[in-house]
């Protein structure tokens, strides 16, 4: 009775072990500026960007939302070419964003099907057309070799903050 004990404990073990389901690890979370390696390709996030629209006049483009730049550069460090996948951004809500097909107007854009030799890299601008707010970058291809980026919710000023000079300053200087 023992030994069919241990033989039916032995086995309970294996068969537990064989699964079908791979274990969920968790998703890495990086902040802009580092290194994320992910496989074979690493992926560095420099900066973001808000627009409004692309172009001017009748032939501007304009988003539904804001189009939101995402400056990177994925380097791969295989041996073999590898495709770059495709870029989402995930808001604090869970709310996801899929990289937008057409760069139409976008600056160095990186287009939407890439990929880059071995020991090369791309790098140049992702677009979203996505609400303001607080994003995470996902990058990879799946939920096993993937890793998120945050990136905070900045507004680069496009015209600079100028203190107009009044006819009083100009009589306060003189003095």
């Amino acid at each position: 009775m023992r030994i069919s004990g241990l033989v039916l404990a032995i086995l309970t073990v294996a068969l537990a072990g064989c699964s079908s389901e791979q274990a969920q690890q968790p998703v890495l979370q990086y902040n802009m500026g580092e290194k994320v390696p992910v496989g074979h390709l690493t992926y560095t996030v420099f900066e973001t960007q808000w627009a409004t629209h692309f172009g001017d006049g009748v032939n501007a483009r304009v988003p539904q939302n804001r189009f939101f730049l995402v400056r990177l550069s994925a380097v791969n460090g295989g041996i073999a070419d590898a495709p770059i996948p495709n870029f989402t951004i995930e808001d604090d809500s869970g709310h996801t964003y899929s990289e937008l097909t057409d760069g139409d107007g976008v600056p160095q854009w990186i287009g939407y099907l890439r990929s880059a030799k071995p020991a090369d890299f791309v790098q140049g601008n992702v677009v979203f057309d996505a609400p303001p707010g607080h994003y995470r970058l996902r990058v990879g291809d799946d939920q096993q070799h993937a890793a998120l980026v945050d990136m905070p919710l900045t507004f680069g000023a496009e015209t600079p903050d100028v203190t107009p000079v009044g006819p009083a300053d100009v009589t306060k200087e003189r003095k």
